[in-house]
């Protein structure tokens, strides 16, 4: 079965990721994007993660993870090659309705981490529910360079109007209108969108 995409808020929401390689690594700096109520459990963390722990104010608890470390969180991150410790702490995230990802284990995910392009306000996800995230990687890529460098100066002005003008079919018209318009001036051939 598919993932269901959605964009989860999280601010004020403490992410733990337990594991400090390559892998955990590349999480956080996603993460990042986003958040930075980040917090890493490991005996020992690469110069990548330790430069994200010391630039960001991470939380950095220095210790193998030990059976009720993920209370208080939301999500929590099993960024670890030990399949046992990922199911062992997938299925205590399970007991308590916290969301865990797995990395590489599909079967202990609750959620996966789409590739994205996150220009300024847009945010464009893509995901082949973990049958190919390389695929992923490779359509983001070449969608990437088709998205006009100014996006997140028009969103900006988009965001200014809806804040401006009461809500209501005046508004939702000239919101329609602009980004009609701004699509077509960079996609000369789309003309019914």
């Amino acid at each position: 079965m598919s993932f269901f995409p959605a964009y989860i808020k999280l601010e004020n929401k403490n992410i733990l990721v337990i594991g400090g390689g390559k892998i955990a690594g590349d999480k956080i700096s996603h993460l990042l994007d986003f958040t930075k109520n980040i917090t890493v459990i490991s005996p020992k963390v690469d110069d990548r993660v330790k430069e994200f722990i010391t630039k960001n104010g991470l939380k950095y608890i220095n210790r193998e993870y030990k059976k009720g470390d993920i209370d208080q969180f939301y999500i929590v991150i099993v960024a670890a090659d030990d399949i046992e410790l990922q199911k062992r702490i997938y299925l205590e995230c399970q007991e308590k309705k916290i969301l865990c990802n797995s990395v590489d284990s599909i079967e202990y995910c609750d959620f996966i981490f789409p590739s994205y392009i996150k220009k300024d306000d847009l945010i464009i996800s893509f995901s082949t529910s973990g049958a190919s995230p390389a695929l992923s990687k490779y359509l983001r890529r070449a969608i990437e360079k088709i998205i006009p460098n100014d996006i997140g100066k028009f969103l900006k002005e988009l965001k200014d109007i809806r804040e401006k003008l009461p809500k209501g079919r005046e508004r939702m018209k000239l919101l329609d209108t602009k980004a009609k318009e701004y699509i077509q001036k960079y996609f000369k051939r789309i003309d019914d969108v």
